[in-house]
């Protein structure tokens, strides 16, 4: 009984495990199936999911080897559109590149201009304290262009001191003057100077005199055919107006010109006393501080009642026969702005140099923005302050001056005379006989 008991505890048990491991294997199918449904609803390609779904690509094929001989056909007529519109657009490139170069060739000039303002204005900068700030008035200098004029600039190159030196135009009708005026400069020691002749005669005279001479061929790169007889035979306000076209190649070359009338006498090295630090620096036709230096003008007109006082900034001109131009861009746009109204304008050239470096830009017009700076009228001394008011004065006087220019008398040759004696001989009448004014 016992024994009996025990096989059935046991087939009791085993039909038990058989069970079990049954149901186990239902779960796993079904388990299998939940995770399938999971995998293919998630993963439709697998995990390795090519670009495109099979049949695409079996379609994608077969239409290639259908068309491939059209689409060859096609992609060939797209090339060579592409070619020729590839051919046009590089021609106008080069066209570009071209025109590119020639504004690049024209601003070479005012590259390092350019360049120096980039490093100051580039940058900003706050204000400092009250009182010291200051705005920019040196401009910088041009990039010298010895292809302009290579026969002056290898005069210039031996003449020069500094890249700086002093010019005057001249001929035959002021020879007498020109004589005065050089020997004034070699008696006070100045090597650099040149005198731009206008004729043979005056050339062969400097050359005689072993004076630096350019004999300028005036019929080179002028226009206006009636320059050359100017030169030759022009009077003084005619030649004048000539050296405002002949400076810019001075300029151009990288060289400061302190330009000079042949009526000055020279008692000092000029190159002493500039100050260098603006576009021009002019001697002024000024003859006390307030013409001189300027000054506040009321102008008075009773009928506007309340009104009647008008406030107005007044100057005397600057003189067009000495002043120092430095090598800037404002220098030579002056120069050209002069030159170009000369030419159409039957003008003085006095006249013309102040308006366009003191009217100020407005409607229909742009001012030239030029740094200025007025000379000591006592050093760079016209002959009205000399005759009218330092002679007579026992301790102005005394003042020995840079230059004395004879601007504002018609006597020139015998009051640069009266000069030199005053001044270099030492005879202190030299200058009593003569009028303040011309007779």
């Amino acid at each position: 009984m016992t024994g009996a008991r025990r096989d059935g505890a046991m087939l009791k048990k085993d039909g038990g495990g058989q069970y079990s491991k049954g149901s186990r294997i239902v779960a796993s199918v079904v388990a299998g199936v939940i995770a399938g449904f999971i995998f293919a609803f998630f993963y439709p390609y697998g995990f390795f999911v090519p670009s495109l779904p099979v049949n695409h690509v079996i379609s994608e094929t077969n239409s290639q080897v259908i068309f491939s001989s059209c689409e060859s056909s096609e992609r060939v007529n797209i090339l060579k559109a592409e070619f020729v519109s590839a051919s046009e657009r590089n021609a106008e490139l080069r066209k570009q590149v071209r025109r590119l170069k020639e504004k690049l060739r024209l601003a070479e000039q005012g590259k390092d201009s350019a360049q120096k303002r980039v490093l100051v204005l580039g940058e900003q900068h706050k204000a400092g304290p009250f009182g010291t700030v200051k705005g920019l008035q040196t401009n910088p200098t041009v990039v010298p262009d010895e292809s302009v004029n290579p026969t002056l600039a290898k005069i210039l190159d031996q003449v020069a001191v500094n890249r700086e030196l002093i010019v005057a135009l001249a001929n035959s009708n002021v020879k007498e003057e020109l004589e005065i005026w050089f020997t004034s400069i070699k008696r006070v020691g100045i090597p650099n100077y040149i005198v731009v002749a206008l004729d043979d005669e005056i050339a062969s005279f400097c050359q005689s005199n072993d004076v630096p001479v350019y004999n300028r061929d005036n019929s080179k790169g002028d226009e206006d055919k009636g320059i050359e007889s100017i030169a030759k035979t022009g009077g003084n306000h005619a030649v004048s107006g000539l050296k405002f076209r002949f400076l810019r190649e001075f300029l151009q070359l990288g060289y400061s010109v302190l330009l000079s009338d042949v009526d000055i006498v020279y008692l000092q090295n000029p190159f002493e006393y500039l100050y260098r630090d603006s576009d021009v620096e002019s001697m002024t036709d000024g003859h006390n501080n307030l013409t001189a230096y300027g000054y506040n003008d009321v102008f008075d007109e009773p009928k506007m009642g309340w009104a009647r006082y008008a406030h107005t900034m007044r100057m005397w001109v600057y003189n067009s026969g000495c002043f120092y131009l430095r090598p800037t861009i404002p220098s030579i746009e002056l120069l050209d702005r002069v030159t170009a109204r000369l030419a159409h304008e039957n003008a003085w050239d006095q006249a013309v140099f102040n308006e366009e470096l003191f009217f100020p830009s407005h409607p229909g017009y742009d001012g030239l923005h030029a740094s200025k700076r007025t000379m000591d009228y006592f050093l760079f001394m016209n002959s009205k302050v000399l005759f009218k008011t330092v002679r007579k004065d026992s301790k102005l006087s005394q003042i020995k001056p840079v230059i004395v220019h004879v601007n504002y008398h018609p006597d020139k040759l015998v009051r640069m005379k009266a000069v030199v004696d005053y001044y270099v001989n030492g005879k202190q009448d030299a200058l009593t006989p003569f009028p303040d004014g011309s007779e």
